[in-house]
């Protein structure tokens, strides 16, 4: 009988690292203030015009035309994500879409420790010269990429199980039990279609991962 790892196809994999990609760019934009280099590379250069993997995830559909219609005009692009950054994440004052878990999740929780503790137990640690708590999306974000290319990079049947089922356990308490609360925050607070759009593909992607995940153990 063929093990759930062989038939893991060159496509899926592909798929996998693309959705990281947009992760790993979408994780950078809600951690710190963009940077022109950053407006450069995904909005001058057209790179958001093209992403790297296509769904028929209508949030999916739906961010992509946020972000293929955002930032025209570049000159003055990278001053607006600056502020609304800061008005939707800024650490000082008050923000108007905090990306953090524990803003999200039931009071009685504690939901930056539960979190901290996940990472922990997979042997993961955020290191920054910035100090930030563990329950910011940017670093489930961050534990959620290097999840997914342990998954892909697993050895034998017993890891590559496990790693899928911890990666959905994740999703589901610590990703999709807020963020859709926080998505239609972003929508209703952000005065640019670009952060809009972001976290539109925050939504999207885990929500397709997660999707991906359930189709490989039940193929």
């Amino acid at each position: 009988m063929e093990s759930e790892k062989n038939k893991i196809t060159a496509d899926h994999i592909n798929l996998l690292k693309g959705y990281n990609m947009m992760l790993y760019f979408a994780g950078s934009m809600i951690m710190s203030e963009p940077t022109e280099e950053c407006v450069i590379d995904f909005w001058t250069n057209g790179n958001l015009k093209m992403l790297p993997v296509s769904s028929m995830n209508p949030r999916f559909i739906e961010a992509a035309a946020l972000l293929r219609d955002s930032c025209e005009d570049k000159k003055i692009c990278r001053e607006m994500l600056r502020k609304d950054y800061n008005r939707l994440f800024a650490e000082s004052g008050l923000p108007l879409a905090p990306a953090y878990a524990s803003v999200y999740l039931n009071n009685n929780r504690n939901a930056e420790e539960e979190i901290e503790k996940y990472y922990n137990s997979y042997g993961w640690e955020y290191k920054s010269d910035i100090k930030i708590a563990h329950d910011h999306l940017g670093i489930e974000l961050l534990f959620l990429t290097k999840m997914v290319n342990n998954y892909l990079s697993a050895e034998d049947e017993r890891s590559f199980n496990d790693i899928r089922l911890a990666i959905r356990q994740f999703i589901d308490l610590y990703i999709l039990s807020w963020i859709p609360r926080w998505n239609d925050d972003i929508i209703s607070q952000a005065e640019t279609l670009c952060y809009k759009g972001i976290a539109t593909l925050i939504h999207a992607c885990t929500e397709d991962i997660y999707s991906i995940l359930i189709s490989t153990e039940n193929s």
